[in-house]
């Protein structure tokens, strides 16, 4: 059977490479000086075999840094996931650390009453503009009662005014609804903390004569017997005698900042346990 003729060159090329590579192997054993013939079929077949192998290390080559890519691809994605479980595990660590900076700061708070003192998380809050209240998630199991007054390491943050068996609602002193006795630390002078909204606190009935300047701490008074005495309410942030009346326009930042508020100290009826 005649080749075709585009073929011819094709065949003929790989008739003499098999050939010369005959040759080649069949003269690999015996070492003698190279004969002139064998010089022209070395000549012949290096390219040959340059042009075949060539692309053979290309392709080991490129299978090599395929192989070395995915798994280097492998090796990220375990180190990121590495990554994400520590940053997580360090994040916790850092909240624990917070909470017990904040815990050991209510405990501290503890010593400073007679009353049974309950230790209590902030678990929701109300966002109305003028309703303000927090729920705590301790309640009569835990002896708490509507009227008890609820503390902060800041200052105070309220009373108790509706509870259920683990939970309570706390009015806070900045709600419409909230009056605490308060005074003057600077000069006694004693009135009553009302709420504002978002205003803050007014503190009312406190004469034109008394002198009230800005910075000025109150503090509770501890008439009504609800509050101790002596605790934070807020800074006197503006005073005006203009109204014309017999008493004074005092506006008070409160001392507790509610929005970062986490963790709350309950004064009970119950006198602490002796130790």
């Amino acid at each position: 059977m005649l080749i075709p003729r585009k073929y011819q060159s094709i065949a003929v090329a790989a008739v003499l490479l098999i050939i010369s590579l005959t040759v080649l192997s069949y003269g690999t054993a015996r070492l003698s000086e190279t004969g002139f013939l064998r010089k022209i079929i070395l000549e012949a077949a290096a390219p040959v075999q340059d042009a075949i192998n060539i692309p053979l290390q290309s392709l080991h080559d490129g299978w090599k840094k395929y192989l070395f890519l995915v798994g280097l691809e492998d090796e990220n994605r375990r180190l990121r996931r590495q990554n994400a479980a520590l940053t997580e595990q360090l994040n916790l660590y850092r909240e624990g650390r917070l909470e017990a900076e904040r815990l050991r700061k209510l405990l501290a708070l503890k010593e400073n009453f007679p009353q049974r003192p309950v230790a209590a998380r902030v678990i929701d809050r109300a966002r109305a503009p003028l309703f303000k209240t927090l729920l705590i998630n301790k309640g009569t199991a835990d002896g708490l009662q509507a009227g008890l007054p609820v503390l902060s390491d800041q200052g105070v943050v309220g009373r108790i005014i509706e509870t259920s068996w683990h939970a309570s609602r706390v009015l806070l002193l900045t709600d419409a609804q909230s009056n605490i006795d308060g005074m003057i630390q600077q000069s006694r002078a004693q009135g009553i903390l009302q709420g504002a909204g978002s205003a803050g606190c007014s503190l009312k009935y406190i004469s034109r004569t008394e002198e009230v300047l800005e910075g000025d701490a109150v503090i509770t008074s501890g008439l009504a017997g609800v509050f101790p005495k002596g605790l934070p309410l807020g800074v006197v942030t503006g005073a005006s005698r203009s109204n014309g009346g017999l008493f004074q326009k005092i506006d008070v930042a409160p001392a507790v900042d509610f929005e970062k508020l986490e963790e709350v100290l309950v004064l009970t009826k119950d006198a602490k346990p002796k130790p």
